[in-house]
């Protein structure tokens, strides 16, 4: 007989694992169903998945009535595909180590200024300043296309959800390379003279 919903959430709030397994295999379908009607595959699809169950481990012990917890897993799920459509409209991938002319991109005086020899060889020398598991872990979200967190955790031996944290622990760490500092040094705010 399947547990009812709001056992289950008083179970995995108390840390049963075993009552955890339960309610992610009762509502993965959910989750993954929402995320393919937002289009979404790949590391975006991984990213949105591995958010939403963080967002529900954070807040399992707050929720109010348990017996909603579909709809709230639903409105995080579509909450979280938005936020990465959102970003990723923003944001156009590059491979820092292929030299590339960026073809067909809508900004021309912000490309012109990627594709500089100067600009290519800052990026280098910061992805050489990493860890060399997390200049792996760039370079392998960096590919076209990206690796899958599976073979991530495969070939660099990253746990699958430690992949987004550690992904932005070395994006952190790359913009704070000496290459990069030098390159675009910190701007002061205006108004202020030192």
């Amino acid at each position: 007989m399947p547990t009812d919903v709001a056992v289950l959430v008083q179970q995995v709030a108390a840390g049963d694992e075993h009552a955890w397994g339960q309610l992610v295999e009762r509502y993965l379908p959910l989750v993954c169903g929402l995320i393919r009607r937002h289009r979404l595959h790949g590391a975006d699809a991984d990213d949105v998945s591995q958010t939403v169950w963080l967002r529900l481990v954070e807040h399992i012990g707050r929720l109010r009535e348990p017996e909603a917890l579909p709809g709230w897993l639903a409105s995080t799920t579509r909450n979280e595909c938005l936020r990465v459509i959102s970003q990723s409209r923003r944001s156009m991938p590059v491979d820092p180590v292929e030299h590339s002319d960026f073809a067909g991109a809508e900004d021309p005086d912000h490309i012109a200024g990627l594709t500089s020899a100067e600009e290519r060889q800052a990026l280098r020398e910061a992805l050489s300043e990493l860890p060399e598991q997390r200049r792996a872990l760039l370079l392998m979200l960096l590919t076209d296309p990206p690796a899958t967190y599976a073979e991530i955790t495969e070939r660099l031996g990253i746990p699958t959800g430690s992949i987004g944290p550690t992904r932005a622990r070395a994006l952190e760490q790359l913009r704070g390379t000496k290459a990069m500092r030098a390159l675009f040094p910190p701007v002061e705010p205006m108004g202020v003279r030192p």
